[in-house]
């Protein structure tokens, strides 16, 4: 029975080549995981032996959830994504207005999720933290370093990708009929 946090992100994965479908698959599995709780410490998917322990997997856990909805989210927008806008698009111009609003969307969601991964790791990172590294899950501790120092900024990837696309729409919503 699915029931657990764990349980959830177990259900997460990623293909070799990922469809929208697969994409919106693993954003559910991933929501529902954040919003499910999390299984008794014997049942981690690390060994707990202190409550300090416990408490770190779980801010840990939980900013490596909404790390892993802002990579669904990315991949998503990237689909619905058009990179450029060329003069020949013109006569499907609303076909990609719409997949542009799409890609918007989900770029804006992908905002959202960093917010609360920014949260989780203030948490994991609180002064009586200092010296607790989880080292079953050093992937997570090192997303937690790399935020923390800067290294990984999703707040920059996604701006500039809004930035990006708001410009090819403001170019598709320039053109008319004697564009093309």
């Amino acid at each position: 029975m699915v029931k657990y946090k764990e349980d959830f992100y177990r259900l997460f994965h990623v293909h070799y080549q990922q469809y929208p479908d697969d994409c919106i698959e693993n954003i559910y599995w991933l929501e529902k995981a954040v919003q499910a709780d999390f299984a008794n410490p014997q049942f981690a998917d690390c060994k707990i032996e202190t409550k300090n322990q416990w408490e770190k997997y779980r801010y840990l856990y939980m900013m490596h959830l909404n790390l892993k909805l802002i990579e669904q989210h990315l991949r998503l927008g990237r689909t619905y994504d058009k990179k450029v806008a060329y003069f020949y698009d013109a006569p499907w111009k609303d076909e990609y207005l719409r997949n542009l609003e799409k890609a918007k969307s989900c770029y804006e969601a992908g905002l959202y999720y960093w917010q609360e991964a920014k949260l989780w790791v203030e948490k994991a990172s609180a002064h009586n933290f200092n010296f607790l590294y989880i080292t079953d899950l050093q992937y997570m501790e090192d997303e937690r370093e790399r935020i923390s120092n800067g290294s990984l900024n999703y707040d920059t990837i996604i701006r500039r990708e809004l930035t990006r696309l708001q410009k090819v729409i403001d170019d598709l919503v320039a053109m008319d009929e004697k564009s093309y």
